[in-house]
């Protein structure tokens, strides 16, 4: 993998950038599709090409580890030819999902016993082996395992949590540079920033990745454990403390983040590549996202209105009318959903994507302000 920075905002962090991998190109700012089992919801890899354009999508390493199963993965030739998609893929390590389980795990130095949520049964994640479940998958980007803390946690538990994903990091490092890859292409892994809402420990978590970054070669950083219940203004506050330490020929990748103003927020302050299941999750429930608010499609007033579900959207957003995708969703048809959540995954590249003009363009900042309070009206 490589990062090429190409372009800075006069007025703010942000940037713009290229990340080249075996699997294609991605532009940064960049919104990446969740596709957590090898799948994004609803949405067939032909229309992510072409209406949402997706230049890279997500996976999971604890769904992919429970089902298909590593077995199938390897004897399918990885993820990208087990599933067809051709472009690059991301894979989490797991370890929000296992933070999820709290209650069905045990956390100690070695790793992180769990039980399935599918079935009961009883399995153990170390650094090591979430490092060659991702091999398996055969990721182009692999994230370390770390432990995510929940947002109200306090300075001690966050400490705690702190060392041992450092641990796990340096565990993870040398896994990843004692073995290689399966399938004939790069991969590359980025460690995790956490320490919570804490200023010094994410100062402490961001210095101990700079040092470690090294021993990576070309490799981007993840920061973690936000937009998990604490305020708005606190998780920008780290993002700040955490980017003013970390390299800037790096990428940097927020985890788990989030509404359209949440985005555009982040890049102002130098991220660089975001995910969230908003998108899929809220068109699926009737809610659309455009420049001008959030849509409930289920109400009353769209039933008579013919005009496109966005006239500046992708071909799917011009085709259908507001009335036609109401009609669906109050039948209950499957349609409303897919049309849906193709709509908002496009909707978000073409957000990041307009970022990125106005990046290049120099006025980032004045276009942000011009937008952004629209983006949070309910209309």
């Amino acid at each position: 993998m490589t990062f090429e920075l190409q372009h800075t905002d006069p007025y703010s962090d942000a940037r713009s950038g290229l990340i080249t991998t075996d699997h294609g190109q991605i532009k940064t700012p960049i919104f990446m599709p969740v596709g957590t089992v090898g799948s994004v919801k609803g949405v067939h890899f032909s229309e992510l090409r072409q209406q949402v354009q997706a230049q890279i999508i997500l996976g999971n390493t604890y769904h992919l580890y429970l089902r298909p199963g590593l077995e199938i993965l390897r004897k399918a030739g990885g993820l990208h030819r087990f599933n067809t998609w051709d472009r690059p893929i991301l894979t989490d390590s797991g370890g929000f999902q296992v933070f999820s389980l709290t209650g069905i795990r045990k956390l100690r130095r070695e790793g992180c016993e769990f039980r399935s949520h599918i079935d009961g049964s009883k399995h153990f994640f170390t650094p090591e082996n979430v490092i060659d479940t991702q091999r398996i998958i055969g990721a182009d980007i692999m994230m370390a395992f770390d432990e995510c803390p929940p947002g109200q946690s306090d300075w001690q538990y966050a400490k705690k949590s702190l060392e041992l994903t450092q641990h796990w990091l340096e565990r993870c490092i040398k896994q990843f540079n004692t073995t290689e890859p399966l399938y004939g292409y790069q991969q590359s892994l980025f460690p995790i920033v956490q320490g919570c809402t804490f200023k010094d420990l994410r100062t402490e978590a961001a210095k101990h990745i700079t040092d470690l970054l090294p021993q990576l070669g070309c490799t981007g950083v993840a920061i973690g454990g936000l937009a998990v219940g604490e305020p708005t203004e606190v998780m920008y506050d780290m993002i700040e403390v955490v980017n003013a330490i970390l390299p800037k020929d790096r990428p940097r990748y927020l985890m788990g983040v989030g509404t359209p103003q949440n985005i555009l927020e982040a890049i102002e302050r130098g991220v660089d590549m975001f995910d969230c299941v908003m998108p899929t999750r809220n068109g699926r429930n009737a809610m659309l996202f455009t420049y001008q608010g959030t849509m409930n499609m289920r109400n009353k007033k769209w039933e008579d209105d013919f005009s496109p579900i966005d006239p500046d959207g992708c071909d799917i957003d011009r085709i259908h009318t507001k009335a036609y995708l109401h009609h669906l969703f109050k039948a209950q048809e499957l349609l409303a959903m897919q049309i849906a959540s193709i709509h908002n995954l496009a909707f978000y590249l073409r957000l990041v994507g307009d970022a990125r003009k106005h990046i290049e363009q120099g006025d980032f900042t004045q276009w942000k302000a011009s937008v952004i309070s629209d983006l949070g009206r309910r209309i």
